[in-house]
């Protein structure tokens, strides 16, 4: 019998798996393999091919690939917690550079315990054990969760959208954990955990560095802003989507509209203390990755702003372009518009430093059709009591603005840093936040697929990473615009979406994976959010024009 791999034709005996037939690439520590894509969809090793399949192995390299060793570890690390502090309960916070911040619920972490841990950790995975996904029916689930005293995967029985529950076996250890596992627990070969704050680290290999574990080098504003919503999720009584769930279906939802709206207001009210207070600044840069809420963030404070008695006037980075001839070009060739030199800077800073001077500009404004500047004749001057609000990728680098002294500067960083998680153990991604608010928009105001969206998101994530996120511990006020009950409402806004990509296209595992997510939220209809919220950028129906 016959499958595809690398565009061509490959025979192999009937009945057997993808480790199977690949184990003299999969077993080779340089290449990193950890699962494999078959006809688009993301496959575990233990995979049995079948006639004609297409198959492409996946190293943790890969976005993919990063989670899976990302689930392993995790599955690792709690089973050498249960076997070595069995009464106590661990949850994963959250994300943070390449690691995990976790805590426990009812012990208070130590040296000892993670030097324990760490060994036990190392033994399981030293004896290369397999983890096993047992499938069951709902009923047999239900049997086997009171036989074993147990919750765990409990939430897999109230979706409606699933007809079978899944757990991940491991010699004598059960979890549930929401995606591809790696086939053995030999496959995670590098990490560490250490003692932190008040719980502790797991730190694993970056993409770019798959058989490296870098030491955590603390960013204290994003922490800081991470734990600000934890606060508030507790105030609302919800660690968890099943308790998020619960109170949706309980008629509660009213309850958390009003604090997460208003943990909002409550902030954006802060910086705008922040920038009154710290006198002298005229210019407020914000910057943010993508689908963060920048436009909505930006109306909103300009409100606050003018209840401290300043006057917000905003300059938009978008049409200090260079001439598109003048565009750099990436390695691909193609127009890096990304790029800080794709940003007429000379000019830029001129006009930037005449405003601030008092004096009149004409501003110009892009065509980006004809990649070409035009004046209309749009004026603009800089009273004493006005604010200059600017907006773009690059406003927390300097090197954006290196004509303004920085003591005329403040910078705020803003983004969607999810702290709801679907249980103790699987985290919600602040990327798919920002996916999934991306596609629903596109689609809403633009007119671009779902598939559109996904296929062009990994080009976004790398102008990300390599122009916003290296300076994010530079802003002088963090915003977090995620909101707790988003999901709920961009549910049946993103199904479809998502749903409408067909299986012959690339994006299907993506789309797959982002499906079965949602599917776990209790919808919540868009009329119910309020006219002021964030989320209304991406839905519509904002009181605020764009």
């Amino acid at each position: 019998m016959n499958i595809i791999y690398k565009n061509m034709a490959v025979d192999i005996k009937e009945g057997t798996t993808v480790y199977e037939n690949f184990e003299d690439i999969i077993v080779n520590p340089e290449k990193n393999i950890i699962a494999c894509i078959v006809n688009n969809e993301v496959k575990s090793l233990e995979y049995i091919l079948k006639e004609n399949d297409e198959v492409e192995l996946m190293s943790t390299s890969e976005r993919d690939g990063a989670r899976i060793y990302t689930r392993g570890l995790l599955f690792i690390m709690a089973m050498a917690f249960e076997k070595v502090y069995p009464e106590i309960t661990l949850t994963v916070n959250h994300q943070l550079t390449s690691c995990m911040y976790c805590k426990l619920k009812d012990a208070e972490v130590t040296d000892e315990m993670i030097l324990n841990v760490k060994a036990m950790m190392q033994q399981i995975i030293n004896k290369n054990i397999i983890i096993k996904k047992v499938e069951m029916t709902k009923q047999e689930a239900l049997r086997f969760m009171e036989r074993e005293n147990t919750t765990i995967g409990k939430m897999q029985l109230e979706n409606t959208d699933k007809d079978k529950v899944s757990l991940y076996f491991c010699d004598d250890y059960y979890n549930y954990f929401y995606g591809v596992m790696p086939l053995t627990t030999g496959f995670i070969r590098y990490f560490d955990i250490m003692k932190y704050r008040d719980g502790f680290l797991i730190l694993y290999p970056s993409k770019k560095e798959p058989n490296v574990v870098k030491p955590y080098t603390p960013g204290i504003k994003l922490e800081a802003a991470l734990e600000d919503y934890a606060d508030i999720y507790n105030v609302l009584g919800i660690s968890t989507l099943e308790e998020l769930n619960n109170k949706i279906k309980k008629g509660e939802a009213g309850e958390v509209f009003l604090l997460s709206e208003a943990l909002h207001e409550k902030k954006i009210a802060n910086i705008a203390d922040q920038i009154k207070q710290s006198k002298g600044k005229r210019i407020i840069l914000i910057a943010g990755p993508s689908s963060s809420g920048k436009t909505t963030f930006a109306k909103r404070l300009g409100i606050q702003l003018k209840l401290n008695g300043l006057k917000p006037k905003t300059i938009s980075v978008d049409n200090y372009f260079v001439e598109r001839s003048e565009t750099p070009r990436d390695e691909d060739g193609k127009y890096d518009f990304e790029a800080l030199e794709a940003v007429d800077l000379k000019l830029l800073n001129d006009h930037l430093t005449k405003l601030l001077n008092g004096e009149e500009i004409e501003m110009p404004t892009f065509d980006f059709k004809l990649g070409h500047k035009k004046y209309l004749g749009n004026k603009m001057k800089l009273a004493d009591d006005e604010i200059l609000v600017m907006e773009g990728i690059h406003c927390l680098n300097d090197a954006l603005t290196p004509a303004i002294p920085k003591e005329l500067k403040f910078k705020i960083f803003i983004s969607a840093l999810t702290v709801l998680n679907i249980d103790y153990y699987n985290r919600i991604s602040t990327t798919d936040t920002r996916i999934i608010r991306r596609t629903v928009r596109d689609f809403q105001f633009r007119g671009y697929s779902a598939q559109n969206t996904l296929s062009t998101w990994p080009s976004i994530s790398r102008g990300e990473h390599k122009n916003i996120f290296p300076y994010q511990e530079e802003a002088d006020a963090m915003f977090n615009t995620s909101i707790i009950y988003e999901f709920n409402v961009l549910r049946n806004y993103a199904l479809p979406l998502f749903e409408g990509i067909n299986k012959d296209q690339k994006e299907y595992a993506e789309a797959k994976r982002l499906c079965e997510f949602l599917k776990y939220f209790e919808p919540i209809s868009p009329d119910d959010v309020p006219k002021n919220s964030l989320l209304k950028e991406f839905i519509g129906g904002s009181i605020f024009e764009y």
